[in-house]
């Protein structure tokens, strides 16, 4: 158990021999242990008489009665327990455990708060008489458990022979002096109390391994951190799939004893982080990496690569030559070289080198015709083992590279850039190097640049075999300002420099090396080009401007991050950022700050507010502004500019090569969202006469920020109709301005407001009269100062209404209290009457309010004027409202109808005239019993049937008008047969007129046509 070393150290204390006398000893205390976790006490006796086996009681005196024993537990009295502890001894929580016959131990499994205490231990009387002592006391101080342990529970995927890194937040603060000792477990099964340790930091801050990590502790491989006071790192190098599993810190909290031993007091594990290793790829492939000729006298080098493998194995290289081992590098880079190769390597002409892990090189300084030949390389991965011997993993060979002694011939001219590039940015230098080959001799070059879509081409620069140079027109002679520089590196290797390169020096570089060649009378030369391009800086700069709140709260943050995008950003060539602003009420951009490439910061003069709240954060791609207290002001449109120099343009103080515009980006600056809130509650004040009253107007909750209030108090007179009248407003500044209606020097001491609380307004009204019944209420608006010392308004509320009434001081008005129903046939008049009881004082007017199903009718004011409610209006040509009588009031409807069926009722109200000057004041008012209209339908008469039945209207309409149409038409057909029949007859007559005077002569013929006639 986690306490055996300390109660081991505790009885080599405890036994201590007392000669003659009875010695009872226990644990020097004080002891602080932590409240939940377990203490163990021990009690020892000598040089007492009797039997070996001796008795022990245990007892607590606690603080707040320290005078007071309170038996916990004994050896041999069951019955000693008191019941305050007897449940914790019936389960075991409390118990003793004997050691030997005079030694024993308290276990408290479960330490409690009031488990504090002084313990006492005693052993009864076993010599015959007393002598010495029977008891010893320590004392127990129970304190809270303020160790915590953290970290994340994550989960890792990793590979064989990659890194891991995890992290424990571990603290406390007990108010003791404590050590904290740190522990990383890797749990493989399924309970942690099986989990392997990796590495601890103990409570003396010694770093202690694991058994099974403690090999890869001493190499370095396994390490525990204390990155800060709280912070404990864990650090796995070269992951094993062995390291598989759950991780997880255990983090013990410990205390030294008075006895100066050490006892863990608290303990606390952290959640589990996974990590799963997957096998890494092993196998590899072995290239040999060489030309496959070579020159006599010249160097032959050949590289031996390993690829394909995902890790850094342990490698060992072997070279062969024609079949043979010539050399070996173990994985220290211990060499072993064959014996005649042993010789050539003590006089520099041969070497063999890993030059890392994955790369064997094999080169001969001065190769001759005995190195032709085939070469090999054989690479083999190796592993130490337990014993500390090296095991062959696998071996991989390979393919043969044969090597030919190459025959001495015409040269040849290589020229290409010196960083194999053939584009080049705007600006930056530019080497060309121009490589003869072949045996050695004297040499000279001549550079020629043919410009882009030209063919004439132009001199550079030429350097003679002496080392002399020439210049052509373009370049100028080689000075500090020249832009070309033109070099010898070796005897064959030429190299053309231009400093600063424009777009104007793309094209085609030619490069020609001469050779004077003895006895004969011209020299010899080669050629070569090679074709560059000069990209200019502008061709892919782009800018973008963003921000994170394009929409901005008043008085908050926002950001402007100006973001350069370029295709030579590794470059680092140096830029100004310039950030212009266009206002709402300015139609062109404003320059407000310029950041230059050398740090020099300018502020524009125009807009100067913005020096004063933005902070600048600048790095090579990236300029961002953090703007603070946003007003209304730097509401608009922002963009920034970019300006790319190279080398030359800053030494001379030229002008930039690029320039780039972002997009335009719109900050919108809204006001916060109001949180203001007023009392929405109604409420009815019923006070004397000329008296004073407050009215009351109470803000329930209000935004964050400067702010400041403006309460505007309105009143509506009791008159019907009355609209709404502006008292007074007190601004934020608490000016305050009275209304046109209450402008008066009279009305100005009536009414005045005042802020009691930063929550309550008062409207204090003086001298109440008559005139001042009616409804009040108050609006508050919300107004927020920004930073420019504008106020912003964010809010508006209205607050409920506060109706003031005047109490009744004259005599009482008494109405007839009859209730009544009455039946009326519509369209009939009726006639409702309301009495007083008594005519009153002779000094009293009296007004009547008529209800009809409690809608205001109309108002008969004590004046006499008539006022109508919205359904007096309806009924206003069949009402008539008087006073025949100084007791009666009358209501008169004419022609009733079926919806003026209900309930009326009257209210009468006495005024009589008071204060100075005299005012008409309501002093008392009563209401009549109602009385119940009912209205029934009129009996019908015959014209109002035929009226009410639509079918039968249509009937006696209709029918007699189509029968008169029909009559019509009769008399006209008839009426045409007669005029007929007329013109028949006298067409008759006229022929019969004509025949007469040959009546004898012709009789025959008359009498033939006449029949024809009548047989027509």
């Amino acid at each position: 158990m986690a306490h055996t070393s300390c109660v081991a150290s505790l009885f080599l204390f405890l036994t201590q021999l007392s000669i003659g006398q009875r010695q009872v000893t226990v644990q020097k205390g004080p002891l602080f242990r932590t409240e939940g976790y377990p203490i163990s006490i021990g009690c020892n006796v000598t040089g007492y008489k009797g039997p070996f086996e001796q008795h022990f009681q245990w007892s607590i005196y606690l603080p707040d009665s320290p005078t007071n024993e309170i038996q916990i537990i004994s050896t041999s009295d069951p019955a000693f327990t008191y019941a305050l502890y007897g449940q914790r001894v019936r389960s075991q929580d409390i118990y003793v455990e004997r050691l030997q016959g005079n030694s024993v131990l308290l276990h408290i499994s479960k330490l409690q708060m009031k488990d504090s205490g002084e313990y006492e231990c005693h052993t009864p009387n076993t010599d015959g008489k007393y002598f010495g002592s029977y008891s010893a006391k320590t004392t127990l101080n129970v304190i809270p458990d303020t160790l915590s342990a953290a970290m994340h529970s994550q989960t890792f995927s990793k590979e064989e022979g990659e890194s891991l890194e995890l992290t424990c937040q571990a603290s406390k603060a007990t108010a003791q002096h404590t050590h904290l000792s740190v522990t990383w477990y890797l749990m493989q099964g399924t309970e942690r109390t099986q989990a392997t340790e990796i590495i601890s930091l103990s409570k003396d801050f010694q770093l202690l391994p694991g058994p099974l990590y403690t090999e890869r502790f001493l190499d370095g491989h396994v390490g525990l951190n204390k990155v800060d006071k709280e912070t404990f790192r864990l650090s796995i190098d070269q992951l094993q799939s062995s390291d598989q599993g759950r991780l997880f810190c255990e983090a013990t909290e410990w205390i030294q004893d008075p006895d100066e031993t050490w006892a863990p007091i608290t303990k606390k594990q952290t959640d589990e982080t996974t990590l799963s290793i997957q096998p890494a790829v092993r196998d590899f492939q072995v290239t040999i990496k060489t030309e496959s000729t070579f020159m006599e006298g010249k160097a032959l080098e050949l590289l031996c690569q390993v690829v394909g493998s995902n890790h850094d194995p342990q490698l060992q290289g072997t070279w062969f030559f024609n079949g043979a081992k010539i050399a070996r590098v173990g994985p220290g880079g211990v060499l072993d070289l064959k014996e005649d190769y042993r010789e050539r390597a003590s006089q520099g002409l041969f070497q063999v080198m890993k030059l890392s892990p994955k790369n064997l090189s094999l080169k001969i300084f001065s190769a001759g015709p005995e190195d032709e030949g085939i070469y090999r390389c054989e690479v083999a991965e190796i592993a130490r083992t337990q014993m500390g011997s090296w095991k062959v993993l696998q071996t991989q060979q390979s393919p043969d590279s044969r090597m030919y002694l190459r025959k001495p011939a015409a040269r040849s001219v290589a020229v290409y850039t010196k960083d194999q590039l053939q584009t080049v940015w705007e600006g930056e230098p530019l080497a060309l190097l121009c490589k003869a080959d072949g045996a050695q001799g004297q040499l000279s070059v001549k550079w020629w640049h043919i410009p882009q879509d030209q063919i004439q081409k132009k001199f550079v620069a030429g350097m003679e075999k002496d080392g002399t140079v020439q210049w052509g027109t373009s370049y100028g002679a080689p000075n500090t300002s020249s832009k070309a520089r033109l070099e010898k590196m070796d005897w064959a290797t030429f190299q053309l420099e231009l400093s600063s390169v424009a777009v104007t020096d793309s094209g085609t570089y030619v490069c020609r090396v001469t050779e004077q060649i003895r006895d004969q009378a011209s020299d010899l030369g080669w050629s070569q080009k090679v074709t560059v391009t000069i990209q200019p800086l502008e061709s892919s700069l782009q800018v973008s401007l963003n921000s994170r709140q394009p929409q901005v709260k008043l008085t908050n943050t926002f950001d402007l991050s100006c973001l350069v995008k370029a295709d030579y950003s590794d470059l680092k060539i140096p830029l100004d950022v310039t950030w212009q602003f266009q206002p709402a009420w300015s139609p062109v951009f404003h320059q407000f700050l310029q950041i230059s490439h050398n740090g020099i910061i300018a502020w524009g003069d125009s807009i100067a507010w913005f020096q004063k709240k933005t902070k600048i954060s600048q790095s090579p791609f990236c300029s961002q502004l953090l703007i603070h207290d946003t007003t209304k002001e730097e509401e608009g449109v922002y963009q920034c500019r970019v300006d790319i120099y190279d080398r030359a343009s800053l030494q001379t103080g030229g002008r930039a090569r690029a320039s780039a515009l972002s997009h335009p980006l719109r900050i919108a600056v809204t006001l916060p969202d109001s949180q203001l809130e007023v009392n929405p509650g109604s409420q009815v004040q019923e006070i004397s006469i000329s008296s004073n009253t407050d009215i009351e107007c109470r803000i329930l909750s209000w935004s964050t920020g400067n702010l400041q209030f403006t309460i505007t108090w309105y009143f509506s007179p009791i008159s019907m109709n009355a609209t709404w009248l502006k008292i007074l407003e007190m601004n934020q500044i608490n000016v305050v301005k009275y209304g046109d209606e209450f402008h008066s020097p009279r009305r100005k001491l009536k009414f005045h407001t005042q802020r009691v609380s930063q929550d309550l307004f008062q409207l204090h009204i003086l001298n109440v009269e008559n005139s001042d019944q009616g409804k009040y209420h108050c609006v508050v608006e919300e107004w927020l100062l920004s930073a420019n010392g504008s106020w912003n308004k964010l809010g508006r509320k209205q607050s409920g209404l506060t109706e003031l009434k005047l109490k009744a001081t004259g005599s009482k008005v008494r109405v007839s209290q009859v209730h009544m129903t009455e039946n009326a046939t519509e369209h009939t008049e009726v006639v409702v009457c309301c009495s007083l009881e008594s005519a009153g004082s002779s000094a009293s007017l009296f007004s009547v309010r008529w209800f009809w199903n409690g809608a205001l009718l109309v108002h008969l004011q004590h004046d006499g004027v008539l006022e109508y409610g919205d359904q007096g209006h309806r009924r206003l040509r069949r009402m008539h409202c008087h006073r025949p009588t100084p007791t009666d009031f009358v209501l008169t409807l004419q022609q009733v109808e079926m919806e003026d069926a209900g309930t009326y009722w009257c209210k009468v109200a006495e005024w009589q005239l008071h204060g100075n000057p005299s005012k008409w004041v309501n002093q008392a008012s009563d209401e009549s019993w109602h009385v119940q209209l009912t209205v029934l339908p009129a009996e019908p008469t015959f014209p109002s049937r035929i009226c009410s039945s639509a079918s039968l209207l249509y009937f006696l309409v209709i029918c007699p008008l189509v029968l008169f149409v029909l009559l019509l038409i009769s008399l006209l057909c008839l009426a045409w047969k007669a005029r007929r029949l007329s013109m028949l007859s006298q067409n008759a007559q006229k022929k019969e007129a004509l025949w007469v005077p040959m009546t004898g002569t012709e009789g025959n013929t008359v009498t033939r046509r006449e029949e024809e006639e009548e047989d027509n």
